[in-house]
């Protein structure tokens, strides 16, 4: 019950409200109310307050979740790596958005026809990591700059080279962006080389299949990466090559746990992504 209710906190923390958490828990907002009331009550403190719409983390709530927080991600994770993977258990495989709809299509309808239990969320690359350190997903396929100190084992698959999409004929390097989200830390380097080179970011996009429609449709050039050219199969006319190009990829990893790979189904999803992706490209 104590692990509950500091799960629920952390995961009120990051989502601000009651309803909010309880779509992530999967559990009513009754149920959330409940559990923080329990952990006050063992604990002897109060955790939250009302602001709003949305809740307020008291000093005592942002102390138990700046000490307890790493702790209980690495006790999911230990937990995790105990499960016995069996033939009908569910491999959770969490993806960057753009490599799913880049390069894992058709390779996974393939592969679901002689193991059906694996299921696919996508996320952004420091979520992904989160994920897998806590258990919370058996996979990671993230595109961009894994955080340090991850302790995951990292398969790097190859590195995912961008173009610069554009409606108009570009006679010279654009001198401004459509960008995708420059705070995810996984972008980090691409905010620095753009600077180096001379090039403001016009807007910063949640998502790369944005930038390339809008630059599609007359906005403004948009940086994007080559799964989502192919997802969207841009015509070459409107993807331009510029030499600062050159230095601009996306590392592209498999992450697990460590004693996942001892599990043969697990192992068998990890060499068949690593088999495949890099050749799709």
């Amino acid at each position: 019950m104590l692990l509950e209710g500091i799960e629920t906190l952390l995961v009120l923390a990051k989502e601000g409200t009651m309803s909010k958490a309880g779509s992530q828990l999967y559990i009513s907002q009754s149920a959330v109310s409940k559990r923080i009331a329990r952990l006050e009550k063992r604990l002897g403190k109060k955790l939250i307050e009302p602001a709003g719409r949305h809740i307020k983390l008291t000093a005592d709530a942002v102390a138990l979740i700046d000490n307890v927080g790493p702790s209980y991600k690495e006790i999911k994770g230990l937990i995790f790596d105990q499960q016995h993977f069996q033939d009908h258990t569910l491999i959770s495989l969490a993806c960057s958005e753009t490599l799913v709809a880049g390069y894992l299509g058709n390779m996974m309808g393939r592969y679901v026809q002689h193991d059906p239990f694996v299921t696919i969320t996508t996320h952004h690359t420091p979520v992904i990591i989160e994920k897998v350190q806590a258990g919370d997903a058996t996979i990671g396929f993230c595109a961009g700059h894994l955080t340090p100190q991850h302790g995951l084992s990292t398969r790097h698959l190859f590195d995912e080279p961008f173009s610069v999409i554009s409606n108009q004929p570009l006679a010279q390097q654009p001198s401004a962006l459509l960008v995708n989200d420059f705070k995810n830390p996984a972008n980090a380097n691409q905010a620095s080389l753009l600077q180096k080179v001379g090039i403001i970011p016009l807007m910063e996009m949640d998502s790369y299949t944005a930038s390339a429609q809008l630059a599609l449709g007359g906005v403004a050039p948009a940086l994007v990466p080559a799964s989502i050219v192919k997802a969207l199969q841009i015509n070459p006319i409107y993807c331009h090559h510029f030499e600062f190009l050159d230095e601009l990829t996306r590392p592209v990893h498999l992450c697990y746990r460590q004693n996942s790979y001892q599990s043969q189904r697990i192992r068998t999803l990890i060499e068949t992504i690593a088999d495949s992706v890099p050749k799709a490209i």
